[in-house]
């Protein structure tokens, strides 16, 4: 049970990068069609405070499911 939850936060993580990404690459790339977003350069550094944050948080929790997975291998 406990693994489960810790797999459902690493797959909210996972998706949250993923889609902070993508939302980096349409300022980058697509911006022309970002009208509600007149100052882009803010938009993209809150974008990449939530990568980070999502990023941190993955890494966490992936080293949580190692360190439960150790203790589960050794009993």
């Amino acid at each position: 049970m406990n693994s489960e939850l810790l797999e459902a936060a690493r797959a909210k993580y996972e998706a949250e990068v993923l889609k902070y990404k993508a939302n980096i690459r349409v300022y980058l790339f697509q911006s022309v069609g970002i009208g509600e977003h007149p100052d882009i350069v803010s938009a993209v550094e809150e974008q990449i405070a939530l990568l980070a944050e999502a990023e941190e948080k993955l890494s966490v929790t992936n080293k949580l499911i190692t360190e439960m997975s150790d203790r589960v291998t050794r009993y």
